[in-house]
């Protein structure tokens, strides 16, 4: 269960401290544990700030920023769980994981949609010509309408399968329509915009039951938004003649769009007679046209809940992907005496194409790797899984930083990425002689803070190009002294390149002032960071993934 500030965690901490996805809890054969995933303000347990997966103990106390929740393994008493206003709650509370949370909370909850119709969103009209045509008639038979809305309001409650809704619905309209031999309702497909029977109902076995349905009729109640009724289909003169008409001999049709809030029309619903003695009227017509509000409304619902599962279950594939990338990041920042580490991570839309790692290296050296796949989502995310194991290796088997870049280039080069490609800069770190080794892939150059708050950009002439471009790229290393105090800043573009609504950048000026001026201590710097930039952009919405990474020399 993730908790985090991002509307698809499954706990929403609404508050601006909190990180998009902030935390994790985890159940592991009957243990729970709790995990922070790279949040800017941490998790605490029982007040003290973890940095790797943590078991809870019954009575934990989490803190995520604001929000304090209590951990129980089994229901406790009820005085042990007061309400936000200290009193008792008024009954049992029901078994099961219980927390006791103050703060700012929302959990979200599965719920349809709510659609609200109002009589002047209607926009169907008979065929005379209404002074109020965005209003169905109500001067002709209140009754007759009131029954037909009470029987359809019946017939399409239920149900969310719009197969068997619409064949309810047309159940209910032969009872209103004793006289109609046959009825159906077309819907248009979105993808396509095909018009296709969705539903029929015929009254007689002797009646075409087969789907011709005349796409004169039904084209043009469409295209004009307007409910029509026609005595005599084949004589009605506003059509012009067809072959479908003249063969299925239809004596009397009323057909009614079915018109959405936002003006789409979704189809028609049709009622047709073959015998000349039962035509419809115009009060036929009205009724029909009060009913398909309805029955836009049970579309428009039908359509939506269906949407609405395909996007839980795609959200789910993703929620899955962002816990698989989770763990491809570094749950541990690397523990040596004389350096302190600080790393953030947050992807722009659940998973990212950003990476970052700690590689330990042979003699107590300590790589760190920061890049940026092209593009976002989970094709990025893909690509970005490999890049991890395969620098991995590359560091563990070739001799030097340069000889990793350049066999992982040649890797990537020659995999069939299409137009994708990676930006990368390797950190090497040598605790024994303080001597730090960078090797660039067109990323952004990192800075470097030297104790006296200057800054340095760690950049050189044999710079290579991003990776997967040209397999033949022969990258170059770079060395320098990591003197005491200095500090070293690698960092994506998501954090150069976040904008205000006004489209202003935050750019490597900016970044390069607040580095210098920041706290001295990489994780204040960092979490500091991270909130400045957040406040630049003052509520807009992250466009690109967030990677950062801090390291300083203490001693």
């Amino acid at each position: 269960m993730v908790l985090g500030r991002h509307p698809s965690c499954q706990v929403v901490l609404d508050n601006a401290a909190v990180s998009r996805t902030h935390a994790q809890i985890l159940q592991n054969h009957g243990e729970f544990s709790v995990e922070d995933l790279h949040s800017r303000n941490g998790t605490l347990i029982n007040g003290q700030k973890i940095r790797e997966r943590t078991k809870l103990a019954d009575g934990d106390e989490i803190r995520v920023c604001d929000v304090v929740m209590t951990f129980h393994l089994s229901l406790p008493a009820i005085g042990a769980l007061p309400t936000s206003d200290g009193t008792l709650p008024p009954s049992p509370r029901p078994t099961g994981l219980l927390a006791t949370v103050t703060g700012e909370l929302f959990v979200p909850t599965a719920s349809s949609a709510d659609v609200l119709i109002e009589d002047n969103s209607s926009i169907i009209s008979s065929l005379d010509v209404s002074p109020m045509p965005g209003i169905p008639r109500v001067e002709v038979r209140p009754e007759a309408k009131l029954r037909a809305m009470m029987e359809m309001t019946r017939s399409l409650g239920g149900s969310l399968d719009l197969t068997k809704l619409l064949g309810n619905f047309l159940k209910g309209l032969f009872n209103i329509f004793p006289h109609a031999d046959r009825g159906c309702v077309l819907l248009k497909d979105e993808e396509t915009g095909r018009i296709g029977i969705k539903a029929m109902q015929t009254r007689r076995d002797d009646i075409d039951s087969r789907g011709r349905v005349s796409m004169t009729i039904v084209r043009h109640a469409m295209s004009t938004r307007r409910a029509i009724l026609s005595a005599d289909a084949v004589d009605d003169q506003r059509f012009e003649v067809s072959e479908s008409l003249s063969n299925l001999q239809l004596r009397s049709v009323v057909c009614a769009p079915l018109v959405g809030l936002q003006m789409q029309v979704y189809g028609v619903i049709q009622l047709d007679t073959l015998d000349v003695r039962q035509q419809f009227v115009q009060e036929d017509l009205d009724v029909l046209a009060s009913v398909a509000t309805l029955a836009t409304l049970a579309v428009e619902n039908a359509t939506l809940h269906q949407a609405a599962l395909k996007q839980q279950s795609m959200q789910r594939e993703i929620d899955f992907a962002q816990q698989v990338q989770m763990g491809f990041l570094p749950t541990e920042r690397p523990q040596v005496d004389t350096y302190q580490f600080f790393d953030f991570y947050e992807a722009a839309q659940g998973v990212g194409g950003d990476f970052f790692d700690y590689v330990p290296l042979p003699g107590g050296k300590v790589a760190l790797g920061l890049g940026d796949v092209a593009g976002k989502g989970v094709a990025a995310a893909l690509l970005m899984a490999r890049l991890y194991s395969t620098a991995r290796f590359e560091l563990l088997t070739r001799p030097t930083p340069a000889e990793a870049m350049t066999g992982l280039n040649a890797q990537l080069a020659s995999s069939g990425l299409g137009h994708r490609f990676v930006t990368l800069v390797f950190l090497v770190i040598d605790p024994a002689t303080h001597r730090a080794t960078l090797v660039n892939a067109g990323h952004l150059v990192p800075l470097l803070r030297k104790a006296d708050g200057s800054i340095v950009k760690l950049e050189y002439a044999d710079s290579g190009l991003p990776l997967g471009i040209t397999p033949d790229v022969i990258y170059r290393q770079w060395e320098f002294d990591f003197e005491v105090g200095d500090v070293v800043v690698l960092f994506t573009d998501g954090v150069t390149e976040a904008t205000t609504d006004g489209n202003e950048l935050y750019g490597v000026k900016r970044l390069s002032e607040f580095v210098a001026n920041g706290p001295e201590d990489v994780e204040p710097l960092g979490e500091a960071l991270v909130a400045h930039v957040e406040a630049f952009c003052q509520g807009t919405s992250q466009r690109d993934d967030i990677c950062l990474i801090c390291a300083k020399r203490i001693a």
